[in-house]
């Protein structure tokens, strides 16, 4: 495929140019995006998103199916839970690997062979005979699918900047949050009509797609020579600009500690919502898929917002909200006041996930487009790598009573703590300007 970039476009052109001796007027292109077709970029939106989507898939499909996994493999909750953590380890190890290498070699390389890993670990995972084999393989799982989120990201960056990235990153979130929306009601409707295995020959087919997408239709758009630009030359050079970078170590907290609240949830919602309170898999389908559309609700709406106020001040009221909701859901729960109890601040919560997501994105990425792989990369390795390791708290405290509501929103509780101290005294708000053009 050709090269995406423009030839006369640069994150740095002037509006000025020389024709001959007579100094000439032309447009600016401050970003390689601004010259490309809304076609175009529709194609780039729904093809990113749904590598991006490729991660989530992998996580969520077979969420349903955690009860039954239980029960074939004659094992506790926590044990299937670590499938799960191995899973988001893998994610963040494979991104730590695939951003800094996707700076130096380009993006299209890492994302076709990391995704044609995914493929093969997934007919693995489909055949596993047993507990640590099926844990090992969703390990590599997670590393390929690592590729389509760290690589989409920084593909964004390349082509775009400010305001505009913050729409881009916006929209692709809402393509690739249509997965966790959409993955626990299929993998519901899967485990109707085949064993939990099939969910496995499932991702691997999807996997195989997003290879040929790939293959045919992603472009490079990070030009040879930005490859080898001065003082990126290696990873090390890289990871020094960015970790040297204040608002990028808080934001890159807040984006761990939202992560982990979220999945604490995810890991903890099949055993309290099926066994808990008596529902089956369709419907914790459905009502997993509810609670979902509030991340879809609150990246279009942080969007909007965002550019208006700056994506900081949005972070201010999300990470507020994320605190006050996984409290809330304490409370309901002890009172006693049952499903809705617990459903109804859990949607607060997760809109407030979908405010918090895209603006940790946007502070992370604008900052640092020389470095936009590596960046993108850290900051996908500590949402997953720090969920992986927080998440299975829930399956420990909860070890001798169960998971209950209470377990659960109590790690969530302790996350958006987190998350809101490092807003404060780390990224400080006030110190950080608003967007450029």
């Amino acid at each position: 495929m050709p090269d995406a970039t423009h030839p006369n476009t640069s994150a740095s052109t002037g509006a000025i140019r020389t024709l001959g001796s007579n100094p000439v007027t032309a447009p600016i292109m401050l970003h390689p995006g601004d010259s490309i077709t809304l076609r175009r970029r529709v194609i780039y939106i729904v093809l990113l998103g749904a590598l991006t989507a490729l991660g989530p898939f992998t996580i969520d499909l077979y969420l349903p199916a955690f009860p039954v996994l239980e029960a074939d493999f004659q094992t506790t909750a926590a044990a299937i839970q670590l499938t799960l953590t191995g899973t988001m380890i893998g994610f963040a190890v494979g991104q730590l690997v695939v951003g800094p290498l996707s700076d130096k070699v380009g993006r299209r390389i890492p994302l076709i062979a990391v995704t044609a890993l995914h493929v093969l670990a997934s007919a693995a995972a489909a055949f596993a005979p047993d507990l640590g084999l099926l844990s090992a393989a969703r390990v590599f799982m997670g590393i390929g699918a690592a590729a389509g989120g760290v690589v989409a990201m920084a593909i964004v960056r390349d082509l775009f900047g400010g305001r505009r990235l913050v729409i881009m990153l916006s929209r692709l979130a809402l393509v690739s949050g249509v997965a966790p929306v959409i993955a626990p009601l299929i993998g519901s409707m899967l485990l109707t009509v085949m064993p939990w295995r099939g969910i496995f020959v499932v991702l691997a087919a999807y996997g195989a797609v997003m290879l040929v997408a790939a293959i045919i239709l992603i472009p490079e758009t990070l030009p040879k020579e930005r490859r080898h630009d001065r003082g990126s030359t290696t990873v090390l050079q890289r990871y020094r600009s960015v970790f040297s970078d204040r608002v990028f170590i808080g934001v890159l907290i807040i984006g761990g500690m939202t992560f982990s609240g979220l999945f604490s949830y995810l890991s903890a919602s099949p055993f309290l919502f099926q066994q808990t309170h008596g529902l089956d898999a369709q419907q914790y389908g459905v009502l997993f898929a509810v609670n979902s559309l509030g991340v879809v609700v609150g990246v279009q709406v942080a969007s909007r917002l965002a550019t208006r106020f700056g994506p900081q001040w949005v972070l201010a009221f999300s990470t507020a909200v994320l605190l006050l909701a996984g409290a809330a859901i304490i409370v309901t729960d002890q009172l006693g006041l049952g499903l809705w109890g617990t459903v109804i601040p859990l949607f607060v919560f997760m809109t407030a996930c979908g405010f918090t997501f895209p603006n940790v994105q946007v502070l992370a990425l604008d900052r640092h487009g020389k470095a936009a792989g590596t960046a993108a990369s850290i900051l996908g390795a500590v949402n997953f790598g720090v969920a992986g390791l927080i998440t299975p708290i829930v399956g420990w405290v909860s070890r001798d009573a169960g998971i209950t509501a209470t377990t659960m929103a109590a790690v969530m509780v302790g996350c958006a703590a987190i998350g809101a101290l490092a807003l404060w005294l780390i990224v400080r708000p006030r110190t950080v300007g608003m967007l450029a053009p």
